[in-house]
């Protein structure tokens, strides 16, 4: 069977095949829904290379050894499916002008299934289907990130050292960074991979060698241990706060005693800065609010003063509660349930909750970083924050489920002690009132359209 998608991109044929050519590429143009798990990838498309991954199909995860050929910049490059789910899988992907300078990707593919034309009888069409979904959300990408790219295209490109490269928001930071052509580094806890761009360092333990991140233009810091990935107890709530004080601390005195000093430092804090603070709209202007999530963020920033003191442009990314992704985080949590037709509002529904999709946050982390006059705190949540009850029943009607159960404050905490309680039923009506009035273009300013992209389900 062939199969034809047409991607208009808002770029030259060589700067759009340049992207492909970048490691990052493969991450960002999988769906986002899919919890894909690369194994192995060579650096480049040229012929011969290969690249190794495995996938979710139903209740088991299948590997996908692909080995490219045909390859012709910036003209075109193909892959043979060597070893996964079909019978085989040819995909050519060529790169074709158009009058006004911009070009169009077109992706073919050559597939068939086994059993023949028993397989397409049985199972055909939702082949099809998902194969549809696959490079709708692969055009999205590429279009998009090439937009973003294209805005900053004027400045030189950087070279940045990431901390916390391997959580959700960081795996797709640093996947988009390095399409953009920036030079990428992770700063890592594990010995580093023999070849790999990898520094170590040891935050628990307060060790890092400081001659091995002179001379990078950014550093972003992204670490911490998930506050909604266990139970609240006492234990955890202390390696919540210092996974992250002592971290930043560490990072900013090292950065601040350097002879080649970045010249931004960007950290991620979030939206708990404010508390729990009912119908009151919050910008970066409100002042902070009461408890163990303010109290953390407080200690959270404050810990970056050395590299301020020290003149290195300083940022907080005060991210918002949900940031919506298939794979993990709070939307993760929220799917089966959702799926299952438990996806009600959390007690009277009333709560706020301010979210943002994963493509705007890493947007407005890059537009943070490529704009020199920004400094200081910024919410990066969409404009429209919405009632946790109004989330519940858009979910629902994305996932074509009912969303009308309500789950008690008391089952939450039965499941998930006290940080579920704080997360789910906590009031935050936070407004993006900076990123606004730097001129940030949302790609997803309402919830309905962000979650259709999350999850794959367009009309």
């Amino acid at each position: 069977m062939e199969y034809t998608y047409t991607t208009h991109v808002p770029a030259d044929i060589p700067t759009t095949f340049d992207w492909h050519e970048q490691k990052g590429s493969f991450r960002r143009l999988m769906p986002p829904w899919e919890n894909v798990e690369e194994v192995r990838a060579d650096p480049t498309l040229e012929n011969g290379s290969e690249r190794i991954f495995r996938f979710p199909m139903g209740p088991i995860k299948l590997q996908w050894i692909a080995r490219h050929k045909g390859y012709n910049p910036p003209h075109a490059f193909e892959d043979d499916m060597i070893k996964g789910p079909f019978k085989s899988w040819h995909h050519l992907h060529s790169f074709v002008p158009n009058d006004d300078g911009t070009c169009r990707v077109v992706d073919t593919v050559n597939f068939s299934v086994p059993f023949g034309s028993l397989g397409m009888l049985v199972a055909g069409r939702s082949i099809k289907k998902r194969v549809d979904r696959m490079f709708k959300a692969r055009a999205n990408r590429l279009t998009r990130d090439m937009a973003r790219h294209k805005e900053f295209e004027q400045l030189d490109r950087k070279k940045i050292l990431i901390a916390g490269s391997s959580g959700l928001i960081g795996r797709q930071l640093v996947a988009f960074l390095d399409t953009g052509g920036h030079d990428i580094w992770r700063l890592v806890r594990r010995t580093p991979t023999e070849g790999a761009n990898e520094i170590q360092w040891d935050p628990s333990g307060g060790t890092i060698d400081a001659a091995s991140i002179e001379g990078f233009d950014a550093v972003i810091h992204l670490g911490g241990a998930g506050i909604g990935d266990k139970r609240w107890s006492k234990k955890r709530m202390d390696l919540i706060r210092t996974s992250r004080t002592d971290s930043t601390a560490l990072l900013a005195s090292t950065l601040a005693s350097l002879k080649s000093k970045p010249k931004v430092f960007l950290i991620a804090s979030a939206i708990g800065f404010y508390g729990n603070r009912g119908e009151e709209e919050l910008t970066e202007e409100s002042p902070r609010g009461e408890g163990y999530l303010a109290d953390t963020c407080i200690a959270w920033e404050a810990a970056a003063q050395p590299a301020r003191d020290a003149g290195i442009r300083t940022i907080h990314s005060r991210t918002g509660g949900i940031v919506l992704d298939a794979t993990g985080g709070g939307l993760g949590k929220m799917l089966l349930p959702a799926k299952l037709g438990a996806g009600g509002p959390i007690g009277r529904g009333k709560q706020w909750l301010s979210w943002i999709s994963m493509d705007d946050e890493i947007y407005a982390m890059h537009h943070l970083l490529m704009t020199e006059t920004c400094e200081g705190a910024y919410n990066l949540v969409a404009p429209d924050t919405v009632r946790q009850k109004a989330f519940a029943k858009v979910l629902g009607k994305v996932l074509r489920r009912p969303a009308f159960i309500p789950t008690p404050p008391f089952g939450v905490w039965i499941l998930f002690g006290k940080m579920g309680v704080t997360l789910t039923t906590d009031s935050s009506r936070v407004l993006p009132a900076r990123l606004l009035e730097l001129g940030y273009r949302f790609e997803h300013t309402t919830l309905e359209p962000a979650l259709r992209d999350t999850l794959g389900l367009w009309r």
